[in-house]
């Protein structure tokens, strides 16, 4: 089973993109904060992380350069209410493989996931 991280501080999104991961049957680590996760990555591995860009505290974008300073090389998929094409390509050239903005479609963000894990290597 593909294990899936899943940094998002909306309570309602964070909580139907489990609901709907877990139903599809990944494993889910779901964060409301950058900080917890990178701790909890400091301790556990993953095959995939879902990062949104606002948070509170550490902003997405400063955890994904965190991520990948610190050697993690697993898919970022952002998800963010942020539609400009500057915060897309910024995103992606700090190192996310994938963007998504909100609202969303759920059977668009599965595919994109298993798209993810199927470019890593980790498809179910």
């Amino acid at each position: 089973m593909a294990r899936i991280v899943l940094v998002e501080d909306e309570k309602l999104i964070s909580t139907m993109v489990e609901l709907n991961l877990k139903k599809n049957g990944y494993g889910v680590a779901s964060f409301g904060a950058a900080e917890p996760m990178l701790e909890y990555l400091g301790r556990e591995s993953c095959d995939l992380i879902l990062l949104d860009i606002m948070l509170p505290g550490m902003q997405g974008d400063a955890a994904l350069r965190e991520l990948r300073a610190r050697g993690i090389r697993v898919p970022v998929l952002m998800l963010t209410a942020k539609h400009a094409s500057e915060a897309k390509v910024a995103a992606l050239d700090i190192g996310a493989d994938d963007y998504v903005t909100k609202p969303f479609d759920m059977n668009e963000l599965l595919a994109r996931v298993r798209a993810a894990l199927r470019r890593a290597g980790q498809e179910r």
